[in-house]
């Protein structure tokens, strides 16, 4: 299934996407796409439903997250070696882990608007892994039945704020609006190889990242590992696993930077495409 939702902040509908890609709308049978309906009973339920007896949505307007509660956004740093090259930084032995607010989740095609003062706004194709059973302690040959399904996601960063400002990462990835998910989420039937997913990122239409999951240093299977020795993952976690080379700080042989009125486009096979206008700050475009 391919599960999404719909429509203005704080009037979302649940939905899903039917074999013809076509939108079919959820809300006469669940009130929302929610952490929970992404357990495996909660699945169950949706996959039971005939697709096509629900009413299609002709012109859906936003598409917004594809789900609502995620409880941690966890994100994977140089998980792809020529991106840590081009960070000038080691590859490393362990996965690097940090975090993004859960507030700076916003819809695929949102505005993305720099914090007040940014002159380092940077992209980051990922893919990402939403958990759909509680995770603790689980072996890599389990891991991947912990999970839900997969969503793209663009990592925005704020270069400064992560590298210049102490050694706390966070400070430059959580930002407001820092976290495009969607289109939608592709549960875990849907996707047969999570290592084996092209993915791509363009800015003004001009292809900055190529990549593809099979060059991850850490795969997803083991990323759902290790992070469980760490902290117990739950249903609606959602891990963001690193991004391929292409980056605007590691451009040579000058970096490139977001600025107001660029355009990003992203996509990732099968779990769809996105695009999101740069905005200087202005916190209505935030709140509205």
């Amino acid at each position: 299934m391919k599960l999404m939702r719909y429509g203005s902040k704080g009037q979302e509908k649940p939905a899903l996407l039917d074999d013809k890609g076509r939108v079919r709308d959820l809300s006469a049978l669940l009130p929302d796409i929610t952490a929970q309906t992404l357990t495996p009973a909660g699945l169950a339920a949706l996959a039971a439903i005939d697709a096509n007896k629900l009413p299609v949505v002709e012109t859906p307007g936003r598409i917004a997250p594809p789900y609502s509660g995620a409880g941690k956004f966890i994100a994977i740093g140089l998980n792809y070696s020529d991106h840590a090259a081009e960070s000038n930084l080691p590859v490393p032995k362990e996965p690097v882990v940090f975090t993004k607010a859960t507030s700076c989740i916003v819809g695929c095609n949102d505005a993305v608007v720099l914090p007040q003062g940014s002159v380092k706004g940077d992209w980051e194709v990922e893919l990402g892994v939403v958990i759909g059973s509680k995770a603790r302690y689980v072996s890599e040959a389990d891991a991947l039945k912990y999970v839900a399904g997969y969503c793209t996601v663009n990592d925005v960063s704020e270069r400064e704020y992560q590298l210049e400002r102490g050694t706390q990462w966070d400070k430059g990835k959580g930002c407001d609006t820092f976290g495009p998910v969607g289109p939608w989420l592709a549960t875990r039937d849907e996707v047969p190889d999570p290592q084996a997913l092209n993915m791509w990122l363009d800015v003004n239409g001009k292809r900055y990242q190529t990549g593809n999951t099979k060059t991850m240093v850490f795969g997803v299977a083991h990323l759902v590992s290790y992070l469980s020795r760490f902290m117990t993952l739950l249903p609606g976690d959602l891990i963001t696993t690193g991004t391929p080379p292409g980056v605007g700080m590691g451009i040579k042989p000058s970096p490139v930077f977001l600025k107001a009125g660029d355009v990003m486009t992203l996509g990732i096979d099968g779990l769809g495409a996105q695009r999101q206008v740069v905005h200087a700050w202005n916190a209505a475009l935030i709140d509205d």
